[in-house]
């Protein structure tokens, strides 16, 4: 005869899982039943994950675990939190329960945990980096949410998500970028290596125009380091003494035009006088010749 399911839960788990108080507040429930518990659970009883760091999922990888379930089932588990009775919330594995749905499951097998939000952000990205491959952007928006929700430090972040705090740092790095060198990062058409050199690039301009020799030519990170290099060189020359700076200001003012002052490391350099039109060439020249 078979056992009743709920019974050969536990007593100290079906406390828990009958329990209307037991919710993200709870304190006096012990993590070992928890963590050990294992349930099918209805799959709308199941909540989505607020946290959920990921927001795409490729559809072909998706239809491909789809397959895999409608033939053999849900072989790892997904985690829920509960938050009351009969009432859970996905932790980790949503591509599974997406997948699930897919194949018109009624119920799914569960790992159940209690877990504060704080909990829940910090195992859902940690279940999703080291699973299901987020791109950069999605895992530096991910720690930087755990930073500034959590209360953390990138010494602790690191800590939580097993990164050196290098890795950690170059993540939140990327988030400075532009939009565009973000989207494009998110896209795949710059790899995590490449992005680390537009980083060391000031100039949003310069960041740009690197972006659309990669999009039209490609450009391997060897490559790119070496354009970065040349740029950032470029960008440090010697500043121009005040003298310099004063007499360009006096140049602009006495042929109202804009005149730049171009000088090298080794004092070497000219003096240019810009126009828009042949107009105002042939007033500077005849200014010049007084």
């Amino acid at each position: 005869m078979k056992k009743n399911k709920r019974g050969a839960l536990g007593r100290g788990l079906e406390a828990i899982l009958q329990s209307p108080d037991t919710d993200i507040t709870s304190t006096d429930i012990s993590g070992n039943y928890v963590v050990g518990a294992i349930a099918n659970i209805a799959i709308g009883k199941i909540e989505p994950n607020p946290f959920q760091p990921r927001n795409n999922f490729e559809e072909d990888t998706l239809k491909e675990l789809t397959a895999s379930i409608a033939e053999q089932g849900i072989i790892q588990p997904i985690t829920v939190r509960k938050l009351g009775y009969d009432k859970y919330q996905i932790i980790s594995g949503e591509r599974r329960l997406r997948a699930a749905k897919l194949v018109n499951l009624e119920d799914v097998p569960c790992y159940i945990r209690v877990a504060n939000d704080e909990q829940m952000l910090e195992l859902a990205l940690i279940e999703n980096t080291h699973r299901t491959d987020l791109n950069a952007i999605e895992i530096a928006i991910s720690y930087q949410r755990l930073i500034e929700e959590c209360n953390l430090t990138q010494e602790e972040l690191s800590k939580k998500v097993g990164r050196q705090r290098s890795t950690v740092a170059n993540y939140l790095r990327l988030l400075r970028l532009p939009a565009e060198i973000q989207v494009a990062i998110r896209e795949s058409v710059i790899s995590m290596g490449q992005a680390r050199n537009f980083v060391n690039i000031e100039d949003r301009d310069e960041q740009l125009k690197l972006l659309n020799e990669i999009r039209e030519s490609g450009m391997s990170v060897r490559e790119l380091e070496k354009k970065v290099k040349k740029i950032n060189h470029r960008k440090k020359k010697s500043p121009l003494p005040a003298k310099y700076l004063d007499l360009s200001k006096n140049l602009c003012d006495d042929f109202n035009a804009k005149v730049e002052i171009k000088r090298n490391n080794r004092g070497m350099g000219s003096i240019v006088f810009k126009f828009g039109s042949q107009k105002e060439m042939d007033r500077i020249l005849t200014l010049l010749k007084k």
